[in-house]
């Protein structure tokens, strides 16, 4: 049975203190890329120690999981889409303000320096085509139709994924977690099919066997301990969700309430070659989980789901946003650990 984690560990408060004092002018470049390769190289090697069989970068270079491909861009402004969370705090987006549209920052890159510390298998963390679809202003641009914009996102996405997978990733995900959002935002249904249109486009592009290594996550938010829409039902999500054209789905159920439902949701709409990874760990939870309880929640979803399509993972990312410090690093590969070792517990049960 396969297990994964989505992506993302919590910075090291060294490295948060340098980003800092980087963005105050108080220190060089140089200095803070001293301490984005020793947080890189201190969380492959704490991966490790987990037993994972596959590992990520922990997106320590990533201002977010959402934003890195715009770093450096100077045709944005600050007054994008806002997301507001349960606890009432917000995220808000850039706007773009110019065209053409380009990735400043791949993926690939941040493989590319996580194999310098690693021979282990890699996985690589991408943002989806539709998150970056929110950037395009509600106002057209007078030289940069929105046409125009979705067609260069969607080669600015495909470039993203197949330059991970250049640089030797295993597995692409692709963070989809604005899938649930959009509910809340069009109950009808429609901005999601818009969304899922979207990034098949983009997967479309790619051949079977290649989607065999490129999956997508949704959740519903995790950020500073709070969900963005842990209240739209699962079920509205997931028949839609399933028409995405890729081998592998992550999907949040540890934090579920009725998990039984959403488990007979997905078992409805799974097809033979796909492969579906059960959140087992909660990562908004501050208490960490027992090897026993995530064995427990893989034995729940493995008695309605085919075993040889099932796979583990976290609900979430740790720290999607580099500033966020809601939870301790330590805790984050302690409750990996429990996943792993939980995993193995359930193999050997079901065995």
């Amino acid at each position: 049975m396969q297990t994964e984690a989505i992506g993302s560990i919590p910075r090291p408060p060294a490295l948060i203190e340098a980003i800092a004092e980087f963005q105050c002018g108080r220190i060089s470049d140089t200095a803070l890329q001293t301490q984005f390769e020793a947080a890189l190289q201190d969380t492959i090697e704490q991966f490790a120690e987990t037993g994972s069989p596959i590992i990520t970068d922990g997106e320590q270079s990533k201002p977010s999981f959402v934003t890195y491909p715009l770093s450096g861009l100077n045709s944005l402004a600050p007054d994008g889409v806002v997301i507001p969370f349960a606890d009432g705090h917000t995220r808000q987006l850039p706007r773009l303000t110019k065209g053409p549209f380009k990735y400043s920052v791949h993926a690939g890159q941040f493989t590319r320096a996580a194999r310098a510390y690693t021979s282990m298998p890699i996985k690589q963390a991408v943002i989806s085509a539709s998150a970056l679809s929110l950037l395009y202003p509600a106002t057209p641009l007078a030289d940069y139709s929105r046409e125009d914009f979705l067609a260069d996102l969607i080669r600015e996405a495909e470039s993203d994924i197949r330059g991970a997978l250049k640089e030797g990733a295993k597995v692409v995900q692709i963070d989809f977690t604005e899938a649930r959002l959009s509910l809340k935002l069009d109950p009808s249904g429609g901005l999601l099919r818009s969304f899922i249109d979207l990034n098949n486009q983009v997967l479309d592009r790619f051949t079977a066997k290649e989607r065999e290594q490129i999956g997508v996550h949704v959740c519903p938010g995790s950020d500073r301990d709070s969900p963005h829409s842990a209240d739209v039902d699962y079920v509205g999500l997931i028949p839609e969700l399933f028409q995405l054209q890729t081998g592998r789905f992550y999907l949040q159920m540890a934090s579920e309430k009725d998990k039984q439902r959403a488990f007979h949701a997905v078992k409805n709409v799974l097809k033979a070659n796909q492969l579906v990874f059960i959140g087992v760990i909660d990562p908004i939870d501050p208490v960490v989980e027992t090897s026993e309880q995530a064995r427990d929640r893989i034995l729940e979803a493995a008695a309605v789901l085919p075993i040889d399509q099932l796979g583990t993972t976290d609900d979430c990312g740790f720290s999607p946003f580099a500033d966020d410090i809601s939870t301790a690093r330590e805790t984050a590969f302690r409750k990996i650990r429990a996943r792993v070792q939980g995993t193995a517990q359930a193999v050997q049960q079901l065995a």
